[in-house]
């Protein structure tokens, strides 16, 4: 099965070809994944292991890997082929609501509400398993609520921003 995944407005077409092994834009890939519990995950993929935590969100998946944020809007072949035969994707409008991709504590929030932010701009500044690691904007957009504070103690899925 292909998908079409795209992240930071690139798009890549995945295929999985069978067990231990994907085609990334073309280039095979021997991989190995593994599922820790309900949202986190263990990849070793050309000799170097990754430990990723994934969250649905809608239509959008959410991936922690190494400290960084990813938002990725992935379709399936059948669902890639309706969007550009509609002419093309929708935007993403409406509100957004970022939440805690797992436990921690809040370092710092460098936004405020009412602010215009850029898609990929800090956020939330969330400190887990004593690494920091930046929450970033998945779209443009108006902070409208902050729901955290510095020095707050969050829970997995916890709503700490929200943008429109």
């Amino acid at each position: 099965m292909k998908y079409a995944t795209t992240i930071n407005d690139r798009t890549y077409v995945i295929e999985i070809n069978r067990d231990g092994e994907v085609t990334i834009d073309g280039e095979t890939c021997p991989i190995d994944l593994r599922a820790i519990d309900d949202v986190t995950y263990s990849l070793l993929i050309k000799h170097r292991s990754h430990e990723a935590l994934v969250e649905l969100a809608g239509d959008d998946v959410n991936v922690l890997l190494n400290g960084r944020l990813y938002g990725a809007q992935v379709q399936d072949e059948r669902a890639r082929r309706l969007t550009q035969a509609v002419g093309g994707s929708a935007t993403h409008s409406g509100e957004v609501t970022i939440k805690s991709p797992m436990p921690g504590l809040i370092v710092a929030v460098p936004v405020s509400e009412g602010q215009a932010v850029k898609k990929g701009q800090t956020v939330v500044v969330l400190e887990s398993m004593k690494m920091e690691n930046e929450l970033k904007a998945p779209r443009d957009g108006i902070v409208t609520a902050i729901k955290v504070a510095p020095r707050q103690n969050v829970e997995q899925h916890q709503p700490l921003v929200v943008l429109t």
